[in-house]
């Protein structure tokens, strides 16, 4: 075990969501480590032109990148719709600029969007009296995923789009190891009414008590009501053949012409579909297991120095969020963005299907988290 994978797991995994903001939960990073960051350039243009499914591709690029780069060592990485963010160990630094600069170049080939990335060192970060501290939710037994606090990963991705720390793409035609990426799940219509994503930022030189009650205040609303919650069906999202992610999946892979890519892919979702929709057991691996594990494992909600969800909720629960929010903004406690749509969508990172800790990264539909963003970003402009 490397000395960053024993940091990061030897950090407590807590299960409650509810207990998010108890400080106690995270640890600050290694003064030694490095904090990636990566978003797409011009995001709103690309959603406009509705291209949310390349954009989440591209946000989950970099997470699969750095994952099979660092032979699925473990570090801690959130994924925010338009981009990621991650944290990586002296040790691994030199492999996670190798897949971000593959990966920007992969993205600008085969999606072609434009994607900034970028590689801060926390002792930079620390300089500026900020912190990056870490902790690991588990949102089911199966898999653990990072949060982070203290104003570090929120500076290093201003940090990055003023064009500082940058990573340089790699020579045309460098494809990173994108295994285990794909989007083969349709999109997951709303249930009780929308789908709300929902942005929650501190405000500058706000009260972190202040910040915590409100965060606590909005988590609360959705736990306790039935009105509200994970976006994923019960039974697992819908799936058809051949799916709608296929043009993606064909890019994510090594080698040969587009053309005998995208056949291989057809092939081998239609074997995938049909084993699925049979419910038929091939070795190890067990269809309905695998189905309840996409449902738990799926990462609707997290914290990166700001509340991140997607949510199905009644427009109800979407107004009661939203005055409370507005109270908060008015106060001068948050910045926030909201943004409702008529479905989810996921897209799935799953090195091995034998294995249960597959992850599954959930945005809405109809431009999620970037759309929110847009909203907040005008709320500050306003302020």
């Amino acid at each position: 075990m490397t000395s960053g994978e024993s940091f990061y797991s030897g950090i407590p995994v807590f299960r409650g969501f509810t207990s998010l903001m108890d400080p106690v939960l995270y640890s600050p990073l290694p003064d030694d480590w490095s904090i990636g960051v990566a978003d797409i350039v011009d995001s709103t243009k690309a959603i406009a032109a509705q291209r949310y499914k390349a954009v989440n591709m591209a946000g989950a690029a970099v997470i699969a990148a750095v994952t099979n780069a660092l032979e699925g060592r473990e570090f801690p990485f959130v994924f925010g719709g338009d981009g990621a963010s991650f944290a990586v160990a002296p040790d691994d630094v030199e492999l996670a600029r190798e897949a971000l600069a593959a990966t920007a170049t992969w993205v600008r080939e085969d999606l072609d969007l434009t994607m900034r990335v970028a590689l801060v060192p926390v002792s930079v970060i620390r300089a500026q009296g900020l912190d990056v501290r870490v902790a690991r939710f588990g949102p089911s037994p199966n898999l653990s995923y990072a949060m982070f606090s203290g104003g570090g990963l929120a500076w290093a991705d201003a940090a990055m789009k003023r064009g500082e720390f940058a990573v340089e793409e790699a020579p045309a035609g460098t494809q990173p190891d994108l295994s285990g990426l794909s989007c083969r799940f349709e999109v997951m219509p709303a249930a009780r009414g929308l789908i709300l994503s929902v942005l929650v930022m501190p405000a500058r030189g706000v009260d972190p008590h202040a910040f915590r009650k409100v965060i606590e205040d909005v988590i609360h609303l959705v736990e306790r009501s039935p009105e509200g919650g994970r976006p994923v069906p019960p039974q697992g999202p819908p799936l058809k053949w051949p799916p709608q992610g296929l043009e993606f999946e064909a890019r994510t892979k090594r080698g040969g012409p587009l053309l005998a890519r995208r056949a291989s892919v057809l092939a081998y979702t239609l074997f995938v579909y049909l084993i699925m929709r049979f419910d038929i057991k091939i070795g190890g691996f067990v269809p309905n297991v695998y189905k309840r594990q996409v449902v738990e494992n799926s990462d609707f909600r997290k914290y990166d120095d700001g509340l991140r969800m997607i949510l199905d909720c009644t427009p109800q629960l979407a107004r009661a969020l939203s005055d409370r929010l507005a109270a908060a903004a008015r106060d001068g406690i948050v910045r926030y963005g909201l943004y409702q749509q008529d479905a989810a969508m996921m897209t799935c990172f799953t090195p091995s299907a034998l294995r249960s800790d597959h992850v599954h990264f959930i945005d809405g539909a109809r431009g999620g988290y970037a759309s929110a963003a847009t909203a907040l970003k005008a709320m500050m402009a306003a302020s």
